[in-house]
C-alpha cells in the first residue's frame, strides 16, 4: 500500500487535459481557451448612443442656441441620416448616432417645444453619452487569451464580438460502471440478499456539482467476461471511467482482471487510508480509470480526494475541494498507520467530527460539509486542536 500523498502525486503526474477542439459557445462556459480569440470587427461597429435623448453637434448647439429636431433614430435602425449643424435627432439607447452628431443629451435634461430642442444648464460636454466606434474592442485585437477561463461575462463578450464557437479544452465524458449481483434499482422491492444501488446516483450528482454533465451509467453482474466486455466498450467511448465495487481481492471481485484484460496500466492499488483503502487508479493512454470501493461513504470520499483532483487536472481548474485549518470541537482517537478521512460538519469556524463513520453509512455523510483529515501518525486529538478540513463544493 502507498500513502495518501504518494497516491495524489501519482494522479497529478499521470492525468492531463484533453486535446482542444471547436466547441459551440453555448457549451463553452467554464472551459479554458486553447488559442487567442480576436475581434473580427470593431465593437461597437458604429458610434452608439448610451442614453435615450437627443443627438446633435456640440459646436452647432453653441452657435445656434436651439436645434431643429429633424429625425428619429431607434436601436436597430439601418438608416444613416446626416445632421446639419442646426439639427438634432431624437435617439434611443443603443441606436447608431447620425453623421454630424458628436454628443447626446439625456431626455431629462432638455425640452422640446414646437420641434425645437432647448437644453438646460449645465450643458453636456462634447462627446458625452456617446460610445465611440471600437470603444469596446478594435478589429484584430485580442478579446480573450489562450489559457483564459471562459466565464459568463466571457460568454457575453464572445457573443458580443460575433463569435459563435471557440477552440477550447473540453470537459470529459465520464462513464460509470456499477458492479454487483446484490444491487437492486431504487423503486423496486428488495429480495433477500439485495441492497439498493445508490452509488451511481451519488456519483452523477457530485459530478454535476463540479460541472460535469456528460455522464453515462452502465451496470454489470459479477462476471469477469461480461465486465471486461463492458469496460472495453465504455473505455472506447468515454474520457474517464469510474467503476464501483469489485476492486478488493474476493472471489467475486473482477475489476482488476477486467482492467488488465483491457490494457489499462495500473498506477496504484490500495492506499493506507480509511475509508477507501482498496482504491485503484490506472491509465489507458490518456484516459484515467478509477476502481472505487463499493461502500457508499468510501465512494464519495475517494471522489472528493482523488477523482475531483483528476478532473481538476483534465479541466485545467483548481480543485473544487477547499483545504483549510479549523479547531476541532471535541477530542478524537484513532490508531496510527493510516490516514483517516472523517465526515465532519463545520460551523462558525469550528468543525465537529460526526458519528457513524463506518464506510457503509451515508446518513451522517448527508449532513457533513467536509472531511476532517487525520494523517497516519496522528492518534489523538483534544478539543481545540487545529485539524485539516477538506470543504465540499456547494
Amino acid at each position: 500500500m502507498i500513502s495518501v500523498s504518494e497516491a495524489k502525486a501519482l494522479v497529478i503526474q499521470h492525468v492531463s487535459r484533453l486535446a482542444p477542439r471547436t466547441i459551440p459557445l453555448e457549451k463553452a462556459n467554464g472551459l479554458v481557451l486553447a488559442e487567442d480569440l480576436h475581434a473580427t470587427q470593431d465593437i461597437p461597429a458604429y458610434p452608439q448612443s448610451s442614453m435615450d435623448g437627443y443627438a446633435y453637434a456640440h459646436d452647432g448647439l453653441l452657435r445656434h442656441g436651439s436645434l431643429d429636431v429633424s429625425v428619429v433614430v431607434a436601436a436597430g435602425s439601418e438608416e444613416n441620416p446626416r445632421l446639419l449643424p442646426h439639427q438634432a435627432a431624437r435617439i434611443f439607447t443603443g441606436a447608431p448616432v447620425p453623421e454630424g452628431a458628436d454628443t447626446i443629451v439625456m431626455q431629462e435634461k432638455c425640452m422640446v417645444k414646437d420641434g425645437k430642442l432647448n437644453l438646460t444648464h449645465p450643458l453636456p460636454v462634447k462627446g458625452e453619452n456617446l460610445r465611440p466606434m471600437g470603444s469596446e474592442i478594435r478589429k484584430g485585437n485580442i478579446a480573450l487569451e489562450s489559457g483564459d477561463r471562459i466565464t459568463p461575462a466571457g460568454i457575453g463578450l464572445i457573443a458580443g464580438i460575433g463569435v459563435a464557437e471557440v477552440f477550447a479544452y473540453p470537459l470529459p465524458l465520464v462513464g460509470i460502471i456499477v458492479t454487483g449481483n446484490e444491487l437492486q434499482a431504487p423503486g423496486n422491492p428488495l429480495r433477500h440478499g439485495q441492497v439498493y444501488e445508490s452509488n451511481s446516483a451519488t456519483l452523477k450528482a457530485v459530478l454535476r456539482q463540479v460541472g460535469i454533465d456528460e455522464v453515462s451509467v452502465f451496470r454489470s453482474h459479477d462476471d469477469p467476461v461480461a465486465l471486461t466486455t463492458l469496460l472495453e466498450k465504455v473505455l472506447d467511448s468515454h474520457d474517464m471511467v469510474l467503476l464501483t465495487g469489485g476492486i478488493s481481492v474476493g472471489d467475486f471481485d473482477h475489476v482488476l482482471h477486467a482492467t488488465e484484460a483491457c490494457g489499462v496500466k495500473k498506477i496504484f492499488h490500495r492506499i493506507r487510508q480509511k475509508p477507501g483503502k482498496p482504491l485503484y487508479f490506472g491509465m489507458l493512454g490518456n484516459k484515467p480509470v478509477f476502481g472505487l470501493p463499493g461502500n457508499p461513504a468510501s465512494v464519495l470520499t475517494c471522489f472528493y480526494e482523488y477523482v475531483a483532483l483528476a478532473l481538476a487536472r483534465i479541466c485545467e481548474r483548481d480543485s473544487p475541494v477547499m483545504v483549510c485549518q479549523m479547531p476541532v470541537a471535541a477530542g478524537y482517537r484513532k490508531p496510527a498507520g493510516s490516514t483517516h478521512f472523517l465526515k465532519g460538519r463545520h460551523h462558525n469556524g469550528t468543525v465537529t467530527i460526526m458519528d457513524a463513520q463506518e464506510s457503509y453509512r451515508l446518513r451522517s455523510f448527508a449532513r457533513a460539509n467536509g472531511l476532517v483529515v487525520l494523517d497516519e501518525g496522528t492518534t489523538e486529538l483534544s478539543a481545540g486542536d487545529l485539524v485539516e478540513v477538506h470543504v465540499f463544493p456547494t
